[in-house]
């Protein structure tokens, strides 16, 4: 199948709908308090997922909706840690996938419960990271996900985090993309992926890719999370 630069750009606001309306859903969970001390992960991701069909009638998420505080942000996604109540000194992270027609959004964010400046600085280098490593991304016009992914562990180092998670991002598009890709690790930012991000599916479609910042102190306890967009 051919594809335009009308049909591209249809892909890329579509998209970017779809991300604009996960982060205006993240920022309402924040007006409405739904991070709070006390709260259960489990209620928290009941009542974001609600608040999305509020919203925006969202009624599909694209991945399990993920709600993890405290030690429970130590776990990668695979994982599925017991649930938590959220303490009144907490770092809280989100991340969920949600389907706006038919396009896939993938978000996350950090929430600081509390005055803890170790948390606080954790959650603040979450976007310096990310941004860090989107610049390296564009410098570089042939990199591969490998070796994405160890830059994106060399930023946390260098900041004084690990980086907590087994691969730094993956490609996102129209639903369902999980179901067509999942097991392929051509499809991950990761150890092993020496293929070239900047490249076409099998349509001849340009590749959208997700970029994943996980950020852990294992000696403190605690970690962190922020996804987004890389490509857009």
């Amino acid at each position: 199948m051919d594809t335009t630069p009308a049909d591209e750009a249809a892909r890329a606001h579509s998209l970017l709908a779809a991300q604009d309306k996960a982060v205006e859903l993240f920022a309402e969970v924040q007006r409405r308090e739904l991070v709070r001390a006390g709260a259960r992960e489990s209620a928290v991701s009941d009542q974001v997922r609600d608040l999305g069909a509020e919203l925006f009638g969202t009624r599909r998420h694209w991945h399990k909706r993920i709600v993890r505080s405290g030690p429970n942000t130590l776990k990668p996604y695979q994982e599925n840690p017991p649930d938590r109540a959220i303490t009144g000194d907490d770092i809280v992270f989100l991340d969920f996938g949600p389907i706006f027609a038919e396009w896939e959004a993938d978000v996350g964010r950090t929430f600081v419960v509390g005055h803890d400046p170790v948390k606080l600085r954790l959650r603040d280098d979450l976007a310096t990271i990310f941004d860090a490593g989107r610049r390296h991304f564009e410098s570089h016009p042939d990199i591969t996900g490998a070796q994405l992914y160890a830059e994106m562990c060399g930023l946390a180092e260098r900041a004084g985090w690990e980086f907590g998670g087994v691969h730094c991002g993956h490609l996102v598009g129209e639903f369902p993309h999980e179901n067509l890709d999942g097991e392929r690790i051509e499809s991950y930012i990761a150890p092993g992926n020496d293929t070239a991000m900047r490249r076409t599916d099998p349509h001849g479609r340009r590749v959208h890719w997700i970029l994943e910042v996980h950020l852990v102190t294992r000696e403190r306890g605690f970690g962190g999370f922020l996804e987004q967009l890389l490509t857009l």
